[in-house]
């Protein structure tokens, strides 16, 4: 039988020296940025009883407790931050709540994340403007994505097909309805595009492409993707991702939870650490 005693598990982290005060750095860094930004911070349990409300239940990592209750280790912040402060806190006034903490996917996946929710607020423009600052702080230059959630699901309604095929990314299911419309925006990805783009779609996608507009104005290297569909069950409307190449250092949106329009991210720490040690040699 093979010895584990000394081996990592596949996905989770280790962080040692360089790296561990590197790691440090920046949630010192990011947590400085957020409380002058007028946000409190939270640390939430490691258990949950909501992570179905947030991934699939194939990615989460269940047991139960000692009442049989079905029981999880985090596998995303967002719903359980709003449900303590809403449900258990019962604060008016903690709104705009950050953490720094890690999240575990299914089988062994660990991700350091410092996240951000601002709870009845809908206001990503504020998220991209704090994620940017951190990440000028350390020299990182990403393109921004911006995508609308809404768009996949209206698509959908107007030519009744099911959302799996946005879920999968399935672009030959859309291109082989050779719709003019619909392949303008596939391809849209330049705010300089989207007159054009709007010109050709159905009239209810108008005013989502406008607000992938308001969104990107006065922004660097910002590229659309109206047709992205994010797989976080809770994200509904407008969404960003941070992107250096292939890898997405964060990522955030609107959604709706318990009745309140509610705008977070989360920036993905040990993508972040590893741009910035290849910046630094």
């Amino acid at each position: 039988m093979h010895n584990l005693d000394h081996e990592i598990p596949n996905g989770s982290k280790l962080y040692f020296g360089k790296s561990a005060k590197l790691k440090r750095e920046l949630e010192n860094l990011a947590a400085s940025t957020l409380l002058k930004s007028g946000f409190d911070e939270i640390v939430t349990p490691y258990f949950s009883y909501h992570q179905h409300l947030s991934v699939k239940k194939d990615q989460i990592l269940s047991f139960k407790d000692s009442l049989n209750n079905d029981l999880a280790l985090r596998a995303d912040s967002t719903v359980d931050v709003a449900r303590i402060i809403l449900k258990r806190l019962k604060s008016e006034n903690l709104n705009r709540i950050f953490y720094i903490q890690p999240i575990f996917r299914y089988p062994s996946k660990e991700q350091y994340q410092i996240g951000a929710e601002l709870i009845g607020e809908q206001n990503l423009s504020k998220c991209l403007d704090v994620v940017s600052e951190i990440f000028a702080k350390f020299n990182l230059k990403a393109s921004i994505q911006i995508s609308n959630i809404e768009i996949p699901h209206k698509v959908c309604e107007i030519l009744n097909l099911p959302i799996s095929v946005f879920e999968k990314g399935d672009i030959n299911a859309l291109t082989k309805l050779n719709l003019e419309w619909l392949n303008a925006l596939l391809w849209l990805s330049d705010t300089s595009d989207l007159e054009r783009v709007k010109a050709l779609v159905p009239q209810p996608l108008k005013p989502m492409l406008d607000s992938l507009a308001a969104l990107a104005k006065g922004r660097d290297m910002v590229c659309l993707s109206p047709l992205y569909y994010s797989k976080m069950r809770y994200y509904d409307g407008l969404f960003f991702r941070f992107i250096d190449k292939n890898d997405i250092l964060c990522s955030g949106g609107d959604y709706e939870i318990d009745a309140l329009k509610s705008s977070g991210f989360a920036i993905m720490s040990d993508a972040v650490i590893e741009k910035i040690l290849e910046k630094r040699g």
